[in-house]
């Protein structure tokens, strides 16, 4: 692929890593660990225990937070209930609720929202309770927004898809109001975020609609995966940012359809899912390389059916959400996650 824009020359090498020969193919496995999702959109994977991997997950359509231990995943415990419904999308369109999650502490989840209006949609913030209790989407520990309509955001934000927590601020993408493209930040002290407001113009900045997947690289930059237009095909693009500024440091394209998810592996790798509301048959899991000649190859890892969402483990292990494709005459919703394995 081309690059779009660049503003130092060096930026691709320090950011993005070359495959050898050896690494251009990448046998995975792939299990299924939940079924019976509505439109899962968000999942974590909750910090501090080694003995266990608990993966707390947007079941979007079914309006709740519902978390598993992915080594015993029999079990689904609903943790957030009560979240309002919106609808998101044309041709098709799909039913939503809670979106991007995030933890900022083993017992402090971020969810950002996407069932309100725009301009009074929120990012809410929630202490889990030691004993387990199931929590009602209105008991936040700290409400994030609504950003209102104002001189930034002509009709307001909302559609909060992913959160990416740095360690003195977190950053949201907003799919509300298309005009600006915004990824929001709130200022973090401790477990507490406040100062919520928008941050970064991406549409401004790229020309290109839609920020969606969001990662923090280990030098700090704020990562985003501009999705596009849904009808236009390969529009994707890779963007970094200043946390300091905010100010585009570089911009490629991916040649990808519409970027859902960003994340980075344990390696340093970075992985970006692919919704391709276009030709779905064509969404999936890519690794992000450096092309050696000032772009990026998204090299496909595995074909899925509608991701949305991503989350690593400390071992390496990839756990997706995707919304797949009910079985003929099947009443059963047909979200799921899946847990990748492989040299990611």
């Amino acid at each position: 692929m081309k690059l779009s824009r660049l503003l130092a020359p060096a930026l691709v090498a320090a950011m993005l890593v070359p495959a050898s020969a050896e690494e251009k193919k990448i046998p995975v496995e792939i299990e299924t660990v939940v079924t019976g999702l509505t439109n899962p959109s968000g999942i974590a994977v909750q910090p501090g225990d080694e003995n266990q991997t608990r993966l707390f997950i947007s079941d979007s359509g079914a309006l709740r937070v519902v978390s598993v231990d992915a080594k015993n995943p029999s079990e689904l415990k609903e943790v957030i209930t009560g979240f309002p419904k919106d609808v998101y999308g044309k041709g098709p369109a799909y039913d939503i609720g809670p979106l991007g999650l995030a933890f900022i502490n083993k017992n402090t989840l971020v969810v950002g929202g996407g069932g309100l209006p725009d301009g009074e949609e929120l990012v809410r913030v929630y202490a889990l309770p030691e004993d387990g209790k199931t929590l009602q989407a209105s008991e936040m520990k700290v409400q994030l927004g609504p950003i209102g309509p104002g001189e930034q955001t002509a009709k307001g934000e909302g559609n909060f898809y992913a959160i990416a927590v740095a360690d003195n601020a977190l950053y949201v993408t907003c799919n509300g109001d298309d005009t600006k493209g915004w990824v929001a930040k709130a200022d973090l002290a401790g477990d507490t975020p406040s100062n919520f407001q928008p941050f970064i113009a991406t549409k401004e900045a790229t020309e290109v609609d839609a920020p969606t997947g969001i990662a923090i690289n280990r030098k700090g930059h704020i990562v985003v995966g501009q999705l596009g237009e849904i009808t236009v095909p390969n529009d994707s693009l890779l963007t970094f940012y200043s946390p300091k500024t905010g100010k585009m440091l570089m911009n490629l394209e991916t040649g990808l359809f519409d970027i859902v998810a960003l994340a980075y592996s344990p390696s340093g790798r970075l992985y970006a899912l692919d919704f391709a509301w276009m030709d779905t048959k064509q969404g999936g899991l890519y690794r992000l390389d450096d092309d050696g000649n000032d772009g990026v190859t998204a090299v496909k890892v595995a074909e899925l059916d509608k991701p949305t969402a991503m989350a690593f483990a400390p071992d390496g292990t990839l756990y997706v959400t995707v919304f797949g494709a009910a079985d003929d005459g099947s009443t059963k919703e047909s979200g799921k996650v899946l847990k990748i394995t492989g040299k990611l």
